[in-house]
């Protein structure tokens, strides 16, 4: 990410537009680490808060996150002040003398965080630029075959270090319901769904429309919930994957966890079915149009399953294996299939921020019918015809 070719960090022209004018003057007033003038560039990466790339009069980098412009379908989405307070805590927790190495949670340092819209346009937050790598691609094209293995193994042990830690331990349990997770899930996302299936495009005037078998599925989900109390109340990233990891620049070591926008109290499963995804998508079942990544059935594969989720159990100290990750699997994929729905449901309003926006809002029906696949495999629901 050193420069403009650097894997994962690509950015170019800003095209969610900011006053720089207005956010140098609050820099100047509010942020006297950061030097001024800044230059802005805008990460092509990041589908929901638009996020820019600083450098300041130092040469120092920064990043900038702020929430999107214009009415929002979710109140729950785009909540940059949530962000950031989970970066301070997790921030503070890791510099505590007494804090050992080992469980340090890897995080960019939290900068600033400015509520006041009449900067620019909507709060904001500033943080540490993590000079590493970010893998946008699972297969890893440009790390050695033998090597991959490593960096996936990396990325559970850096996941453990946020499932082992208590709430209380970081001031956090009013952060989120300390009621279980997945039933809040269920309920919250069912309701956006709705609304995004909803959405009216500008040019077209057609609905975005439903995830498939949508009733279906929720009714499956609110009647086998597993038993979070064997886990405990935890942090949940929301949105663990590869891509959301900055990696160092030359060794398998996770050193920084981005967009922690999803962030909340609940079930560590969640966070791990959202890493193994690739685990239960067939590459050859994908119509050519998926931009997903599938290990199952793939020889290629940069390691096996059991070996993530064995390693996982042996840092968290628990048996293997975890029969609640069938329900995690599939409920994660349901969720993303949501969650793809909604960028579709914005690029239908023309407020969505990455330029690949209109590729990701035809997948979200893919990923609902993965979700079932899930399912289908464990002998839940009967086998529909492949895509």
């Amino acid at each position: 990410m050193s420069n403009n070719k650097q894997v994962g960090g690509e950015y170019g022209e800003i095209r969610a537009n900011i006053d720089i004018e207005k956010l140098n003057a609050y820099l100047v007033s509010s942020v006297p680490a950061i030097a001024t003038p800044v230059t802005v560039k805008q990460f092509k990466f990041g589908q929901s808060n638009p996020t820019y790339f600083l450098t300041d009069a130092r040469g120092t980098r920064f990043v900038l996150r702020k929430k999107p412009a214009g009415q929002l379908l979710s109140s729950t989405a785009h909540q940059v002040e949530r962000e950031y307070r989970m970066l301070a805590a997790l921030h503070a927790y890791n510099t505590k003398p007494t804090t050992p190495v080992s469980t340090r949670v890897p995080v960019p340092q939290p900068i600033a965080l400015c509520e006041d819209s009449g900067v620019i346009g909507t709060p904001f937050y500033v943080m540490e630029f993590l000079d590493g790598r970010i893998f946008t691609d699972p297969t890893m094209p440009e790390i050695e075959p033998t090597e991959r293995r490593k960096y996936w193994l990396a990325a559970v042990q850096a996941l453990t270090t946020l499932s082992n830690l208590s709430p209380a331990e970081l001031g956090l349990l009013d952060f989120g319901p300390n009621t279980p997770y997945f039933p809040r899930q269920i309920k919250s996302l069912s309701r956006v769904s709705k609304a995004q299936a909803a959405a009216v495009d500008v040019d077209t005037k057609e609905p975005v429309g439903p995830v498939p078998d949508f009733d279906k599925m929720v009714a499956w989900y609110r009647n086998n919930l597993p038993d979070e109390r064997k886990t405990g109340l935890r942090i949940v990233h929301g949105d663990y994957k590869l891509d959301n990891m900055v990696f160092h620049r030359t060794e398998p070591r996770v050193i920084g966890i981005l967009d922690w926008e999803l962030c909340t109290l609940g079930s560590p499963l969640a966070d791990l079915a959202n890493l193994t995804q690739p685990w239960v998508i067939d590459p050859k079942l994908q119509p050519a149009s998926s931009t997903m990544t599938g290990f199952k059935n793939n020889p290629k594969a940069p390691v096996s399953l059991e070996v993530l989720e064995r390693e996982y159990c042996r840092l968290t100290k628990q048996p293997y294996p975890i029969i609640e990750m069938v329900f995690a699997r599939s409920w994660m994929l349901f969720r993303l299939s949501i969650i793809t729905q909604g960028i579709a449901a914005r690029f239908a309003r023309r407020q969505a921020s990455s330029e690949r926006a209109s590729l990701y809002a035809q997948m979200f029906p893919v990923i609902g019918t993965l979700a079932r696949g899930v399912l289908e495999d464990e002998g839940v629901f009967e086998r529909k015809a492949k895509l």
